[in-house]
């Protein structure tokens, strides 16, 4: 990838996160600055990564796939961060999953080879930057989604009036009535897949898709129930395209797996059937951050279901904090702390008060459960406090979060911390 750019990219006071007076600092210099986040060198609210978790988390996963057999094209939407996509294509991932046009466009501008867009790819300016993307670098590799007839037909017309000098290689999406994209039955799309077929060589099909992150029954089990039966359809989706000879020449792609399901994913899409060069495409984003509330519910879930992966260490853990001061105590039972809507995400639940610290003492202290983050204006955190809190205007209070994605997309810049908030680096987000 090409990451120059981004490490000579300029700092300053107009930077979220930067002191005031930084001028024109690049951002490969951040370290040797020497700023600690816990001697107030930066102004709050601020965003960081733990590096230790980071490297932790990436390790996890590596370990994961080896076990599991799968192959990983963890989501870029959750952090669109180059520097961190490249921590993993060094761990060994296929490609970088998108969701949109302008997101392939960022991969692109930094050097992402193979991207796989887990969505549809419609509009004519979306289908021609990929075409012409494809038609001027031989080595990209670029996979999308398909889910109607017209999404094929209107794939077609502009691959045959643009041109790109070879095939555009699709899935079959298959989904659920009631929620997001997919075809809704096995016939219609069985339809698609052969539309896809009747079009080459300007379309190949290459596998099938699915999404099983917005399914959600009464309870676990039934959620479970949902998921397995959505991955078993897309068995018997590819088996039936098998032996109607609809895939093109080559590797056949099995895909779903978001951050809750991937060890299911990884288990049932294994057991297809289709040949040697047959394989399973996990797309989870947000195991390089995991979280402090959600996603840790999620992993917990994963070591019941899977106790084979239950000893894989170290575990998971949150690389993502978001550090305010506490600015006023009106009420006994209230701090207002200055993180907000702006800073850090709520859209899943609340952030989780998880240290506090009080500037000039040793080493952060844990906040109990009692803390709870009640509601969130533009810059405020309601944080509900016990009647014997010792916390008082100046105190410095972490958040985790509950959604790494809406909370990257809040900052164009995140320090990169060591154990003892020492800062060692920094990287950019392009959303």
């Amino acid at each position: 990838m090409r990451l120059e750019p981004i490490h000579a990219s300029f700092l300053s006071g107009c930077t979220k996160g930067m002191p005031g007076a930084v001028i024109d600092l690049p951002l490969a210099d951040i370290a040797a600055r020497r700023w600690n986040v816990l001697k107030e060198d930066l102004p709050l609210p601020v965003a960081v990564l733990k590096e230790t978790a980071l490297r932790n988390n990436r390790s996890w996963m590596r370990q994961f796939l080896d076990r599991s057999g799968a192959k990983i094209a963890p989501h870029g939407k959750t952090t669109m961060s180059p520097q961190l996509f490249q921590m993993q294509l060094d761990d060994g991932a296929w490609a970088i999953t998108a969701a949109t046009a302008h997101q392939i466009a960022v991969y692109r501008r930094f050097g992402v080879s193979r991207i796989f867009l887990a969505n549809q790819l419609v509009g004519r300016a979306n289908i021609a930057f990929v075409l012409a993307e494809l038609k001027r670098d031989p080595t990209f590799d670029f996979y999308c989604l398909v889910d109607s007839i017209d999404g094929v037909d209107q794939l077609a017309r502009l691959a045959g009036e643009i041109g790109a000098g070879r095939s555009l290689q699709l899935l079959v999406e298959l989904g659920v009535e009631g929620y997001r994209t997919g075809a809704r039955t096995m016939d219609e799309a069985i339809a698609v897949a052969r539309r896809v077929k009747s079009y080459e060589p300007l379309l190949t099909l290459r596998g099938i898709e699915a999404y099983e992150g917005v399914l959600h029954g009464a309870d676990d089990a039934a959620t479970d129930a949902m998921v397995q039966a959505l991955l078993d359809g897309v068995v018997r989706l590819a088996r039936c395209c098998k032996e109607e000879m609809l895939f093109a020449i080559g590797p056949i792609i099995l895909s779903a797996g978001g951050s809750g399901h991937f060890d299911v994913v990884a288990r049932a899409l294994r057991a297809h059937d289709l040949g040697p060069d047959a394989f399973v495409l996990l797309r989870s984003g947000c195991y390089i951050t995991h979280d402090a509330a959600p996603l840790q519910r999620n992993f917990d879930r994963i070591r019941e279901r899977s106790p084979e992966m239950a000893d894989i260490t170290p575990a998971p853990s949150a690389a993502l904090e978001v550090w305010g001061y506490v600015q006023s105590r009106p009420e006994r039972n209230l701090a207002l702390v200055t993180i907000g809507k702006r800073d850090i995400s709520a859209d899943v639940e609340m952030p989780t008060p998880i240290l506090w610290f009080r500037p000039g003492t040793d080493r952060p202290q844990k906040l109990r459960a009692d803390y709870k983050i009640a509601k969130l204006n533009d810059q405020h955190a309601y944080l509900v406090l016990p009647t014997d809190s010792p916390l008082k205007v100046g105190d410095m209070v972490a958040c985790g979060v509950s959604h790494p994605c809406t909370t990257f997309d809040k900052w164009n810049v995140l320090c990169i911390v060591d154990d003892d908030y020492n800062v060692t680096g920094a990287v950019r987000t392009y959303f």
